[in-house]
């Protein structure tokens, strides 16, 4: 019986062995565990987050550019991320986060053993165990994810053990905010807020619950679940985070099946900094930004980061205005496009003209050592044979015009001759009791023409350069529009102000005969009228109140011919220097920007205007007086009636007319000798808005006055862009008379002096400026 006792003794002592070892080897591997989230925290495995990171985890915060009134017009940035506060995010957003990827997040410390359990259990097949808060680590301190499995385990280790401290020192809503603002949704779009603008075009805050489910849903991998490359499999996966949603109780069975059978409804818009509203002023911006950053440190000492420091720049660009002048210029420069395209089938030289071979030759040259490619071969040793020759190689590209991207094949030589057959144009827009820019239209597609026409290019203004000398004028010696001069050919004789030779202009409709008041010679841009006035002022005067308006007049000759617009001057330049005369002689200097703030709101910066008096209220009155002639009876009268839309260049190159303004506008358009520039100036008492057409090479030009005159290239564009804003009551855009001085001693009342016919009615070109 001894014997039969110790037999079954022995499986007693195997069977509690085998206990014992397997609650040894589970502490140990407790133990091992608990030790390598020690390990982990002491950052044996690399460097943990301190208590001060995780209360300020890095991120690069976008810039955001907002117009006045309130509208986002773009942002710098290394990644486009916009921060969200949790009141702004939509329940159903929330709701539809936490029922697809943390059902028990309100639950859980961080990390859900449960999900856990499953994870390692079903070896991910049936879910995957990371928590809201473990993808947040994941998001904020794992920089990239490990190939390397064992690696890779150590790398979950510590974003589990930091998902703890997230845990512990962040509220839920902060955690699911932070996640939000960091997600990376492709396509620029960094948080949830530069998604829901990029994919919806709207703010997160006014998301539907379908869109809301599409970017959850692209979550579990927004590069492959992305609605704008695979719009079937992204719609699949909403409705299971509707299926979600459903069985965490935040939707009834109706209500699931009625949105799944929704469609995705995508308002895709980029915001690329080639992309979206006001390019080129937000290119000008950046360098006003970059001036600033340098001038205003830190507290600290270091610069603010452009791209990374979620700066907000809050500017005095209206967004309904600026899209209001995109729309125009967009609408007559494709249209004027087409007539111009049509003049060029014959010529020999097209796109240019009056030049002979070897300049056309000089100029593609000059076009080719600007580009990539030369730069980039220049910089592999390739000698100057084997650049040009690559230049003549054909190949497939794509080219933009006005029907849209373009597939074709070309040499890179034939798509320099392309793009420089394009007409471009800038508009710029400003309030001119303050200085506010309201629009700014640097060129007709920042994408393939970053050359900015409004503060970055200077060409020859024309006829638009006269109200500086009438301005001088009547400042000076107190002359009044109704004064009357002969139309008779006047010489400045050589050696008078430094002139050569002696200086004749000519008038541009051959007319020298009789007599015309100062009103209808600044309508009709009657030269020899000019020629005289600046004879009795003297170029000096007008430079130096040209000056006074903010040009930059360094490089200005200082002969009479200045008097008809031989010198070059930026748009931005130009209006400014006209908004003066309807600010009552005051030179406001043009605002851009009026606040900045940092990311929490403090105040940067805060703009004081600059201002000073330049005219008396008399003289500047005066001026626009005169001005008002040009739309009354001038070159600028298509802005009035409908008469002369039957011909043919107003079908061809005239777009959106008849205007039919009733109210008070005083303006004045400019041409250049060779229809090389179209300007027109337009103002009305809180705007002055200024107009340039033309092409990047001056040799670019239409043959003939009647399609390349101010009138016909530049005035239609403000004229469209005038009627939108009078349509859109909520501008405010002023239709009243212009404030007339009080005492006014100048006499305005003169009627019997502009009955002479004007050019339009005549189907004459409006000017000739030499």
């Amino acid at each position: 019986m001894a014997a039969t006792k110790k037999k079954h003794q022995k499986p007693k002592t195997g069977k509690r062995s085998y206990i014992v070892g397997f609650w040894t080897i589970f502490g140990i591997g407790l133990l091992a565990v608990v030790l390598i989230f020690l390990l982990a925290g002491w950052g044996a495995f690399g460097k943990m987050p301190d208590f001060e990171e995780l209360e300020n985890p890095e991120t690069n915060l976008a810039t955001e550019i907002f117009s006045s009134d309130g509208e986002t017009l773009g942002k710098y940035y290394s990644e486009n991320r916009t921060p969200i506060k949790y009141e702004d995010l939509p329940d159903h957003l929330i709701e539809a986060l936490v029922a697809t990827e943390d059902e028990r997040f309100y639950k859980h410390a961080g990390i859900d053993p449960k999900g856990t359990l499953r994870a390692a259990f079903y070896l991910g097949t049936r879910g995957g165990a990371s928590t809201i808060t473990q993808q947040l680590s994941k998001l904020l301190f794992t920089e990239q994810v490990s190939n390397n499995p064992f690696a890779r385990i150590l790398q979950k280790v510590k974003e589990w053990n930091i998902a703890t401290q997230l845990e512990r020192q962040y509220t839920k809503e902060e955690i699911i905010t932070m996640y939000f603002n960091k997600y990376d949704f492709v396509y620029q779009a960094v948080g949830i807020r530069s998604a829901s603008k990029i994919y919806f075009g709207k703010e997160a805050k006014n998301l539907n619950i379908e869109e809301s489910a599409v970017l959850v849903a692209m979550l579990k991998n927004a590069a492959l679940y992305n609605p704008v490359r695979r719009p079937d499999l992204v719609k699949q996966r909403r409705n299971q985070v509707f299926v979600q949603m459903n069985k965490n109780g935040y939707l009834s069975e109706q209500e699931k099946d009625s949105l799944q059978k929704l469609p995705l409804n995508l308002d895709f818009s980029p915001e690329g900094h080639d992309e979206g509203m006001a390019t080129y002023f937000r290119v000008y911006l950046q360098g006003f930004m970059k001036d600033w950053i340098e001038k205003n440190p830190k507290p600290d000492g270091s610069e603010y980061s452009l791209y990374r420091d979620g700066l907000k720049i809050y500017t005095s660009i209206d967004s309904k205005m600026q899209q209001y002048a995109e729309t125009a210029v967009e609408k007559h420069i494709s249209h004027l496009q087409k007539e111009f395209d049509r003049q060029n089938k014959n010529n020999k030289t097209a796109p240019f003209r009056d030049i002979d071979e070897s300049q056309v030759n000089g100029i593609v040259r000059s076009a080719m050592k600007r580009t990539d490619r030369w730069k980039g071969m220049e910089k592999q040793g390739k000698s100057e044979e084997e650049i040009l020759a690559s230049f003549d190689e054909e190949t497939n590209m794509r080219v933009f015009s006005w029907e849209g991207i373009k597939d074709t094949i070309m040499s890179p030589k034939d798509s320099i001759f392309y793009y420089k057959g394009f007409l471009q144009a800038g508009l710029m827009s400003m309030t001119p009791q303050t200085g506010e820019v309201r629009a700014w239209v640097g060129g007709t597609n920042f994408k393939h023409f970053k050359y900015d026409h409004v503060k970055q290019g200077k060409r020859q203004v024309g006829s638009t350069f006269k109200p500086f000398v009438y301005a001088t004028a009547i400042d000076q010696l107190k002359l009044s529009p109704c004064d009357v001069m002969p139309k008779n050919r006047f010489t400045i004789e050589a050696g008078k102000y430094g002139n050569i030779k002696d200086w004749t202009p000519s008038n541009a409709n051959g007319e020298y005969e009789g007599m015309i008041s100062l009103k209808n010679a600044l309508a009709q841009s009657i030269n020899t009228v000019t020629a005289r006035l600046i004879d009795k002022t003297g170029p000096g005067p007008v430079l130096d109140l040209v000056k006074k308006l903010g040009v930059d007049t360094e490089n200005f000759s200082d002969g009479p011919a200045i008097a008809l617009g031989t010198e070059d001057m930026s748009l931005f330049e130009m209006v400014s220097a006209y908004s003066t005369f309807v600010n009552e002689g005051v030179y406001v200097k043009p605002v851009i920007v009026n606040r900045i703030e940092d990311k929490n709101g403090t105040v940067l910066y805060q703009h004081v205007p600059q201002t000073r008096d330049v005219l008396n209220k008399e003289a500047a009155y005066v001026t626009v007086n005169i001005l008002e002639g040009v739309t009354q009876y001038g070159s600028g009268v298509r802005l009035r009636g409908t008469y002369a839309k039957e011909f043919d260049h107003y079908k061809r190159g005239v777009t959106g007319y008849p205007y039919d303004f009733k109210n008070p506008i005083a303006g004045k358009t400019g041409t250049t000798q060779n229809q090389s520039d179209g300007w027109f100036m337009g103002m009305v008492p809180n705007l002055v808005t200024g107009v340039w057409v033309g092409a990047e090479d001056r040799a670019v030009h239409f043959p003939n006055l009647t399609y390349g005159q101010g009138a016909t290239m530049a005035l239609p564009i403000w004229g469209m862009y005038m009627k939108d804003l009078y349509a859109d009551e909520a501008l405010d855009i002023s239709q009243d008379a212009f404030p007339k001085p009080d005492n006014l001693s100048i006499e305005i009342n003169c009627d019997e002096y502009n009955q002479e016919s004007d050019s339009e009615n005549n189907s004459v070109p409006d000017e000739l400026d030499f």
